[in-house]
């Protein structure tokens, strides 16, 4: 087995490349893992981040849009639908910046940290 520099989860995740080498592309759609790495051909089938990404994403996003909205409308007197289209606009945008890189920051901590699921003891 070929001995790989360690690589940091976060540089890794937010390049979207393989937590192992740092250099094979993690996905193969916008969400999609791919089978392995191309390059050092680790197995990416045990990589699952769960829901996880998602709950940070929306309690993140959740509250930039409504701050946003809460500013427009109260502070600078924007009306309701501007301010709504603003905070959606600005909803979608991010959640769609943040799912990806979020993903893959949480699949190569998973592997820094060698996490599998929970066994009982027999």
């Amino acid at each position: 087995m070929t001995d790989y520099p360690p690589v940091s989860p976060f540089a890794a995740g937010l390049s979207g490349k393989c937590p192992r080498c740092g250099q094979g592309a993690l996905f193969k759609s916008f969400l999609g893992l791919g089978d392995r790495c191309a390059v050092c051909k680790l197995d990416y089938s045990k990589a699952d981040p769960g829901d996880g990404p998602a709950v940070f994403v929306i309690l993140f996003v959740g509250f930039v849009a409504v701050a946003a909205a809460f500013i427009l409308r109260f502070v600078f007197f924007a009306p309701l639908a501007t301010a709504f289209a603003v905070a959606g606009g600005a909803a979608i945008f991010l959640s769609l910046a943040l799912l990806r890189p979020l993903k893959a920051t949480l699949i190569a901590l998973q592997y820094r940290h060698k996490a599998e699921q929970g066994r009982l003891q027999e």
